[in-house]
């Protein structure tokens, strides 16, 4: 499927993945009972009170309202904020299911479901039909599959812990859209948080987009 007006390069495209309604509602069923959950549990388990996509709670609203609050709370005591916007390039499609699963099993999730979505992220794989050819069969270790109700939530558990390194910092994040917000005091700390996420980002198999870096 296209992703612009006029596609002119295989990057222009988004592939697309077709389950059977079946597997769409017990989908549904694992994200409301255990997985949303999960996510505003009161435990020591990883939380995501700074995500604001992909979840019962949170909205585009919702996140900009937390950014604009975050902000001018803090200019209340500083002269200035900095605020770095980030994204990532595709995102979605470069999702490690091994680095996934790893984070589901660290999380309040009980291990019947952890083990639930070993097997449903186990044994894809895709193939290219052009014309009258078809592509040999190639595993899918990586993404989340495109147009799943399980893919959005699971990408929000992925990236629970992107997360400031410096005291004071703070993160709100929208799916793949992330904003790092720095008081004055911590204006030195911009590079180490840049730094940060670019680790971040090569040990979960993703890259900054630069396009989109400001």
């Amino acid at each position: 499927m296209p992703k612009v007006t006029h596609p002119k390069a295989l990057a222009d495209f988004r592939p697309i993945s077709i389950t059977p309604v079946l597997t769409r509602i017990m989908e549904c069923l694992i994200v409301t009972r255990f997985l949303y959950p999960a996510f505003t549990s009161p435990s020591k388990a990883p939380q995501f009170s700074d995500q604001y996509a992909f979840r019962p709670t949170g909205s585009p609203t919702a996140a900009i309202i937390s950014l604009l609050h975050t902000v001018t709370h803090l200019l209340i005591d500083h002269p200035y904020v900095i605020v770095i916007s980030l994204d990532f390039s595709k995102a979605f499609d470069s999702v490690r299911h091994s680095t996934l699963l790893d984070k589901m099993a660290q999380s309040a999730v009980s291990d019947e479901v952890c083990n639930w979505l070993v097997n449903f992220f186990d044994g894809h794989s895709h193939c290219t039909h052009y014309r009258r050819e078809l592509s040999t069969m190639s595993a899918i270790t990586a993404s989340i599959i495109q147009g799943s109700s399980i893919g959005p939530p699971s990408y929000v558990v992925n990236t629970e812990d992107l997360k400031p390194i410096t005291p004071g910092n703070q993160v709100v994040k929208f799916a793949d859209d992330t904003y790092i917000i720095i008081p004055a005091v911590n204006a030195n700390s911009r590079q180490s948080e840049l730094i940060n996420v670019e680790s971040w980002s090569r040990v979960n198999n993703l890259r900054v987009n630069p396009t989109k870096y400001t």
